[in-house]
């Protein structure tokens, strides 16, 4: 494959897919200048490595599986990064109260960067790109039964850190 088709096909990835990659990447960083740097690095190595796209309807995976490893190369070259753990949480989340206190969006973003990236991740992907449990499974290299309990296990941490928080958002969806 030339330079030139290589281009056209990169082009063509970042116009269908540039927004959703972007908010995966501000999702996982909580940064818009983190998530501009990664999906222009993503798109960088989709350009250097568009021949190994081998199915084109498969591409958004393509590149969130680039992008992720981008953000977990930054991630193991920062130091201080100090996640918080997931092990004493059950996979049940706490009954909620009868009314439901509402959060903001920055306080969402908050709770999911506190969110360890295994665990961020699958809920970044299931709730805000729609993917299916096996095309997360397909880009963390991890069975099904493991993304659906990180899923809940990342559920009931972020219901429990929402909901005690006393915020102002109502928390559908999750």
């Amino acid at each position: 494959m030339g330079a030139t088709e290589s281009r056209r096909g990169v082009t063509s990835l970042v116009e269908q897919h540039y927004e959703s990659l972007y908010r995966y990447a501000y999702r996982l960083s909580g940064s818009a200048a983190d998530a501009e740097d990664l999906s222009q690095e993503a798109f960088c190595k989709a350009h250097t490595q568009f021949a190994q796209l081998r199915d084109p309807e498969r591409a958004k995976p393509w590149l969130f599986s680039i992008l992720r490893n981008a953000y977990l190369h930054r991630l193991r070259t920062e130091k201080g990064h100090r996640p918080v753990s997931l092990d004493a949480i059950g996979d049940e989340a706490a009954a909620l109260p009868a009314e439901v206190p509402e959060i903001g969006s920055e306080q969402l973003q908050v709770a999911l960067s506190e969110l360890p990236e295994e665990f961020r991740t699958p809920v970044i992907l299931f709730y805000f790109e729609e993917m299916s449990y096996r095309d997360i499974a397909e880009q963390m290299g991890l069975p099904i039964g493991t993304v659906m309990s990180r899923l809940a296990r990342a559920k009931s941490h972020l219901k429990n850190r929402l909901v005690s928080s006393g915020s102002k958002e109502v928390t559908r969806g999750l």
